[in-house]
C-alpha cells in the first residue's frame, strides 16, 4: 500500500460538531489537507504537546510515553491507512527488542502518541486521493466568482452586497462543509459572523 508522509498543519474548532476539532494535516511533498475530526481531549493532548507545554499531571498519552521508555519500546511511525463510513483507522507501528508490532488505533491517539516520540505520520494514497482536499482546488473556486461589486448594480449599493455577499458566502460554507474542510468552513463562518455584524440580512 502507497503512503504519503505529513504533517499536522493545525487545529480548528468544528463549526457543526460540538466540542470537536479538525486536526488539519498536509502532505509533506503535495499540496493536499487531510481534516480529520477528533476529540476535545485528544486535540488538547496534541497542541499541548506541539506548544511544549508541560501538563502539571501527565496525561494519557505522556503516561504511555513513561512507559514505553521504561521498558525500552519505540515507536516507529503513525499510518492512518483506513477510512470506512466516514471513520478513519490508524496503525502505530512500533518496536521492542528488535520485534516490530502494528497496534490499532484511533487517529487521535495515534498522532497523540507519534507527536511524543517524534514519529513521522503517513496517510495511505486512496485515503488523500478520496478525503484530501487539493489547496489550488480551493483558490481557483474562489478565485473564480467575480468580485460582488462587478456583478451587482443596484440603487443601494451597501445593501443589496451585503445580501448578495450572504448568499455567496452561505454556499462556499455548505461547500466547505460537504468536503469535509473545516478549517475553511470556520474561516467562512466567521466572516458571516462580521457580515452580520454591519447589519448585513443574515438568516
Amino acid at each position: 500500500m502507497d503512503k504519503l508522509q505529513v504533517d499536522i498543519l493545525g487545529l480548528s474548532t468544528s463549526p457543526h460538531t460540538n466540542g470537536a476539532y479538525a486536526l488539519i494535516l498536509y502532505e509533506v511533498e503535495g499540496k493536499r489537507k487531510l481534516p480529520i475530526i477528533i476529540g476535545g481531549f485528544e486535540a488538547q493532548a496534541i497542541a499541548l504537546k506541539l506548544e511544549n507545554i508541560k501538563p502539571p499531571r501527565p496525561f494519557t498519552h505522556d503516561l504511555f510515553k513513561h512507559i514505553a521508555d521504561a521498558f525500552g519500546l519505540q515507536v516507529n511511525e503513525v499510518f492512518i491507512d483506513e477510512l470506512h463510513n466516514e471513520t478513519f483507522y490508524a496503525k502505530v507501528i512500533c518496536e521492542m527488542g528488535g520485534v516490530v508490532h502494528e497496534i490499532d488505533a484511533r487517529p487521535s491517539d495515534a498522532i497523540a502518541i507519534a507527536v511524543r516520540f517524534n514519529a513521522p505520520i503517513y496517510v495511505s494514497e486512496e485515503i488523500m486521493n478520496e478525503a484530501g482536499i487539493l489547496e489550488e482546488q480551493q483558490k481557483d473556486e474562489e478565485e473564480a466568482a467575480p468580485p460582488v461589486e462587478e456583478i451587482v448594480d443596484k440603487p443601494e449599493p451597501e445593501a443589496v452586497s451585503n445580501e448578495t455577499r450572504s448568499e455567496d458566502l452561505h454556499r462556499k460554507l455548505d461547500d466547505a462543509i460537504n468536503r469535509e474542510d473545516y478549517e475553511e468552513a470556520a474561516r467562512i463562518r466567521d466572516e458571516i459572523a462580521r457580515l452580520k455584524d454591519k447589519g448585513g440580512p443574515i438568516e
